[in-house]
């Protein structure tokens, strides 16, 4: 009975063993994809690639037209980047950035984003009426036309659901008016589900610049003033955001 025991102890501090060497084997290249994504974020690339904090901000958080990336799921930001590098996403600028970068390392600056915080979004405590355009469309929607409350995906504030639809609140006005412009021109890729072109093409020009106005005007209390100018196809004026 005691050499069964034993036996039983042994095998069971030998499994022991093998989940910490495995769990440390798997933290080493999160760590490693980390770093990276930091050394790029902060210093850029050797083939020319600029830090991507020039345009985003220190710590993700967006500086005027250019949006916030702290705390955006990474595999959001990771298909932004590889549809930049294929070329299925425009944008002069960020189209030649994604381009230098290898795939590990667009993975690894998606990683290294994802990670950093973001001050919570500042909710809207009053109740919209139909005669608000941006605040009705953004949490009810208008169902008569087929368009869902930006809300039912984006979560309410903005603050965004899961890893593939992204936080809203606070991003400038301009750069949301150029993506929902690019889906209507057909012009940038369809996303999850591919539901934003559909719902894209049912607003109104009015309407885009409505709802893109109620979400910046959501930006978290005491974060820097994001305003963007207007932006009417992507290609031409919005700026990069993987």
């Amino acid at each position: 009975m005691n050499n069964i025991h034993s036996c039983i102890m042994r095998r069971i501090a030998a499994t022991g063993l093998l989940c910490v060497a495995i769990a440390t084997a798997t933290a080493q290249p999160v760590k490693q994809a980390q770093a990276l994504g930091q050394q790029i974020a902060a210093q850029g690339t050797s083939q020319g690639v600029p830090a991507c904090i020039s345009c985003h901000g220190a710590k993700g958080e967006g500086l005027g037209a250019f949006p916030r990336l702290a705390s955006t799921g990474q595999a959001y930001l990771l298909a932004q980047l590889d549809a930049f590098a294929g070329g299925s996403r425009k944008n002069p600028i960020m189209q030649p950035i994604a381009q230098n970068l290898t795939s590990t390392e667009r993975q690894a600056v998606a990683l290294y984003f994802s990670q950093l915080p973001a001050p919570l979004a500042a909710s809207d405590p009053t109740q919209p009426s139909p005669s608000d355009t941006g605040a009705w469309l953004a949490t009810r929607g208008r169902w008569t036309g087929q368009v869902p409350a930006c809300a039912q995906c984006h979560g309410p504030g903005g603050s965004g659901v899961g890893t593939q639809f992204p936080p809203l609140a606070g991003l400038p006005a301009g750069y949301i008016a150029g993506q929902l412009q690019a889906w209507k021109a057909g012009s940038r890729p369809p996303g999850p589900l591919a539901l934003m072109p559909d719902i894209a093409k049912k607003l109104s020009d009015a309407e885009v610049t409505a709802v893109a106005a109620y979400y910046e005007k959501l930006a978290a209390p005491g974060a820097a003033a994001t305003s963007g100018a207007a932006v009417t196809a992507e290609p031409a004026k919005a700026k990069g955001r993987p």
